[in-house]
Parts: structure tokens; sequence; C-alpha cells
């Protein structure tokens, strides 16, 4: 299920029926010589940039997709990425926001989840063939039929992507409605695999174009995407799409690895850029021997809660505002305003995107808590969706009867409506901003003959703020390591980010007073053990 824009918000006048394609065609128009995307020597202007994704969305059409057919993407950071989803946007197909790093276990489950017509992956990426596994996701997943390729390598029966994307044929067809699919978006839950969050063209339309107004976006933006350009943060939190519909310039980056990306800043004049709590650190660490990254004026940092004391060195050292994002891909979005105070900037999360998000912290009976408590976040809004899609099961957990969606959080709201992030109420890993399923890890974990038990907890780091930590009791005689899991995960097909890092073998699990494992204590005791390794 998916939720539309409230009356309240269409009376605002921030969205129109047009979906969000034709929005950015729109907005392309008021400036159509001035440049809108830049990946590396490759320049092209906002009318160049609106003919590429017409093409793209002919061209899709052409291979025998509708509106409304599903296509997986699987992409890197670069002009492709970018192409295709204002192509998809334009022609009514629907973008699965695939990560590079997920592997035959994820990608398997969201084609057949969703019943995807197309996968669109790169050639090689990291020394990893996606083209084939790609062609034996086609073989296993009955709905798959194409598969799209960004390389110079094109194995036979399969598309190339860059000459879809190549200058050619205007978008003819009708254009999506306002409360039609834009998007998948993929949750970052802890139960099992990701479940697909559908996002309207007028829901997605008002994500970015209202940030993009709070974080003061205009046509002389230019923002640099570095992290994975699928997750909703880079995308439209106000990302890709609100510095386009802003009429910006989007400079796309493979990754967010300080010297590059700050030559990258200072040779593009990059404004505006977002990065999670582990990269932020990096950055500062960079900036501290090599100077700050000019002429960055604002540094968004979210995913993960950020240590207030790499908070108050973001303006000295950076040199840039610090906005705090806190927010996720069902919806909810919170900013620290530009103009906020240092200590609210440094120690909050922000507040809510929209005057129409509503917001409630409850306690374990779902009543609310007074302000400065912690307690449950519960959500609902005009960008919002109701539910996930095919999901009865999770649904019926994770949103209310009257469409309150139970985030997992933990937060205390101050006095003055800043929400302040202290922790999860379910069991997920947050690594570097990556949620990680400990449901899964210990699925993966039992398939191995000599584990007994297994439990996977978070344990801190001071980088990632979180890796992954299993803790396992052995079968009797059997040995089990650290490096034959992580194999074993390996060649099931796993994200590599969701491999283990660390394994504490025991003798048994502690457990609750009803008999469940006890993964309270289990964190306690990491905690206790990290901090009297960091004394030595």
């Amino acid at each position: 299920m998916a939720g539309g824009v409230c009356a309240a918000v269409r009376r605002g006048g921030l969205l129109a029926e047009p979906g969000v394609g034709e929005l950015l065609r729109e907005a392309g128009e008021r400036a159509p010589g001035a440049v809108a995307l830049v990946d590396g020597e490759l320049r092209l202007t906002h009318a160049e940039l609106a003919g590429r994704a017409e093409a793209m969305a002919a061209r899709l059409v052409g291979l025998g997709l509708v509106p409304g057919d599903r296509i997986v993407v699987q992409l890197p950071n670069g002009w492709e990425f970018v192409v295709l989803t204002l192509g998809c946007l334009r022609a009514g197909i629907v973008p699965i926001m695939a990560l590079p790093a997920h592997r035959r276990t994820e990608l398997t489950h969201l084609a057949g989840h969703a019943e995807a017509a197309a996968i669109a992956v790169p050639d090689r990426l990291r020394d990893f063939d996606h083209q084939s596994l790609a062609a034996q996701l086609v073989a296993e997943v009955p709905a798959l039929r194409h598969v799209l390729v960004a390389g110079d390598e094109i194995a036979d029966g399969h598309h190339d992507l860059r000459a879809l994307g190549a200058p050619g044929p205007a978008w003819s067809g009708p254009q999506p409605g306002g409360r039609d699919v834009a998007v998948f978006l993929l949750s970052g839950g802890t139960t099992g695999l990701p479940k697909l969050i559908a996002r309207t063209h007028d829901d997605y339309a008002y994500n970015a174009l209202a940030s993009a107004r709070l974080c003061g976006l205009d046509p002389d933006t230019v923002y640099l995407v570095s992290l994975p350009a699928g997750h909703n943060f880079p995308l439209a939190c106000p990302g890709i799409l609100g510095t386009l519909l802003s009429g910006g310039r989007v400079v796309m980056l493979p990754s967010p690895e300080p010297a590059r990306a700050f030559a990258t800043i200072a040779a593009e004049g990059v404004t505006h850029t977002a990065v999670v709590p582990a990269v932020a650190g990096r950055w500062l660490e960079h900036a501290a021997e090599h100077g700050p990254p000019t002429p960055l004026q604002v540094l968004q940092v979210g995913g993960a809660r950020l240590a207030d004391e790499l908070a108050r060195r973001v303006r000295p050292v950076l040199g840039a505002t610090l906005q705090q994002v806190f927010g996720m891909a069902e919806g909810l979005l919170n900013y620290t305003r530009l103009d906020d105070p240092d200590e609210i900037i440094c120690t909050t999360q922000g507040r809510p995107l929209s005057p129409d998000d509503e917001v409630r912290l409850v306690d374990e009976l779902d009543e609310d808590v007074p302000d400065g408590e912690p307690g449950s976040l519960l959500t609902r809004g005009p960008y919002t969706p109701r539910g996930y899609f095919r999901a009865t099961e999770q649904n019926a957990r994770a949103f209310t009867a009257d469409g309150w969606y139970r985030s997992g959080d933990i937060c205390r709201r101050t006095p003055d409506g800043n929400l302040v992030v202290e922790g999860r109420d379910k069991d997920m890993i947050n690594r570097g901003g990556e949620k990680i399923s400990a449901e899964e890890v210990e699925n993966l974990v039992y398939r191995l003959p000599g584990v007994s038990q297994v439990a996977a907890v978070a344990m801190p780091d001071a980088v990632l703020g979180e890796r992954v930590c299993v803790v396992v009791v052995p079968r009797p005689g059997a040995t089990v390591t650290l490096d034959a899991i992580r194999d074993a995960m390996d060649a099931a097909g796993v994200a590599r980010f969701k491999l283990p890092e660390h394994l504490e073998l025991v003798d048994e699990l502690p457990t609750t007073k009803v008999g469940k494992i006890d993964k309270k204590a289990l964190r306690m005791y990491l905690r206790a053990d990290v901090a009297a390794r960091r004394a030595l």
C-alpha cells in the first residue's frame, strides 16, 4: 500500500498533479543550458539530461516494458543511474532501488517479490561479475526478462544501458499520475530481507521539493552524491531529485573517499552534500591535516546518530554548516534548520519537515511520554505510506489500524520540538548507516554444521558506530571460526557489509526469564569488553 498527499499539502501549493518525471522536465525547461549533471568528464545540461531521460523512457517501452512494470536498479553512482531513474519516472516504470553491495540472496528476493521484469547492473564492479549474476537471476525468477548492463562488455541477449540512455527519440506516451507508484525503496528493517516501500509520485515529489526548500536549494546549488545513489538520503532528501527540481547541478562520485571528494568539491564548486557519521569522521581527520573542503556550505549527516563531539567539530574544521538529518525510507524526515543555534545543530537530530507530520513518543503500552523522556517513535503524515508492499504480516506489526508507523526508534523530544535519537527498540545493527537484520545473519550462521546456537548483536565501534558480532555456542567437538562464517555467508551471496566482524565463542547464551536469548545482556557485555580493551 502507498499513501497519498493530504489535502492540506495540496492546498499549500507544493504539488501539482503531474508525476515526478514531468515535474523534473518542467524544472529543466527553466534553464535548459545550465549544467545539470556531472559524471567525470561527462557534463549534461538540463536540456541534454531531459533528452536522454525521454529517450530512455521510449526505449524501455520499446523493449516491451509497460507502465507499472518494475525494474531492479543495482547501479553504482554515475550518469546511467540518473538517466535510467528519470526515464523510469517519465514512463511510469517503477525502479526498485537495490544497492551495488547486494548479492544473490537479496536480489532474488527483490526481483521475485516485486515480480520485476528487468534488472539494471554494471558489467563488473570491484571484481564482482554483476552481469553473470543477473543472467542467473533471469533463469530463476519467472517474471524477469531483461538485463540492462552499464559497461564495456555486454553479453549476448543483454541490453546496453548506455545506448538506451543516449540521445534519441522523445517519449510520447502517457504520463504517470500523482497517486501512481514512483519508486520502491528498501526498508532497513530488522526481520529478514528488506521490505519494499512504495513511494508515490505525489509523496516522493513532496519529499524532494519540501526538503529542497527547507535546505535552501536553488539554481546555484551544486550537490555532490558520494553515498550510494539508491538510498533515500542522497536520492531525495533533497538529494538528486531535489537538486534537479531546484534547477541545480548534481555531481556524481563513486565513493566519499576524502581526498577525491575534497578535490571534486573544489573543482566543481560543490555547495551541498550528504554523508553518514563514519564518513564525517574520516572527512574531519582529512581536513585537520589537509584543510577544509572549500567551498562546501552545507554538510548533511544522517543514516545513524552523529556523536555530539564530532558534530561540534564540523563547522570549525570543515568550514560548513552541519545539518543533521534523521529519517526513514518509510517517510518521516527530520532536519535541523540551517539557522538553528549551534547547540541544537550539534546535539539534536532535528524536527519534522512538514507541519502536517505527526510524531508520537510512547511507552510499552502505547501511552505518550512527556517531553524529555525516551519513547518509541510513531509517525504518520503526508509522505509516509500506510504499509509495505505485499507484506500483510509485517504491516500488522509495523502499522497501527489508524495509520501510525512504528519506526522502531527510541527518541526523546526537547521542549522546542527537536528529536534526539537514543537507539532502537528492535534487533537491528546499524553499521555506518547500513541497517543489518540480526535475524538474517543468524539464519545464515545456523547453516554451519558446527553451530549449536547463535545470536547476532551490535558491537560498538568508534568509526562505524556498530559492527556485526556473532556470539556462538559450538556443537560438542566442533570448531567454529570467524573466517568459516564469513566464507559461508559470502558463498551464499550475501552483501559483504552484513558479514560478521567479530566472533565470541561461549558455552551458553544468556536468557531472559521467559527463556528468550537475552541480547540486552550480550550487548552490555560487548560494550564493557570494548571499553576494557580501549582502556589498556
